[in-house]
């Protein structure tokens, strides 16, 4: 790792995602693949370079993103906050703008636990009178 290298963590539900953000040419690498093959629909890698577009900054650096875990949208969320933790990381100036956005904040909604004697977390088994 060059010192040049900043890394910013991303999570969401279960999805955990690392990102290294180095000056470059715009290239994105997720799991050493390039970004339109792992997420295949525009929305998601719409989600993930929305910070950069944010800042102009999208030809400006590569990406590594290393990520496990969750759906393909879990990931996507998790990559968004792990991009934008690493750019305010490298510039603190950015924090505001990027936080107005809400790209700074964690979504902390993960399933709920099933409970015993239940069908799932709330449901109940249906009601026999007879």
């Amino acid at each position: 790792m060059k010192k040049k290298d900043v890394i910013g963590i991303g999570r969401r539900k279960t999805a955990v995602a690392s990102v290294r953000l180095r000056k470059g040419k715009g290239q994105v690498l997720v799991n050493r693949r390039e970004l339109t093959t792992y997420f295949p629909t525009q929305e998601q890698r719409d989600i993930i370079l929305s910070p950069l577009r944010k800042l102009d900054l999208e030809s400006g650096y590569d990406i590594i993103v290393r990520v496990k875990g969750g759906g393909l949208e879990a990931q996507s969320v998790a990559v968004r906050l792990g991009v934008s933790r690493a750019l305010v990381k490298e510039d603190e100036e950015r924090r505001q703008s990027l936080k107005a956005e809400g790209y700074l904040t964690r979504d902390s909604r993960k399933k709920e636990r099933k409970k015993y004697g239940l069908a799932g977390a709330r449901k109940k088994y249906q009601f026999s009178k007879r």
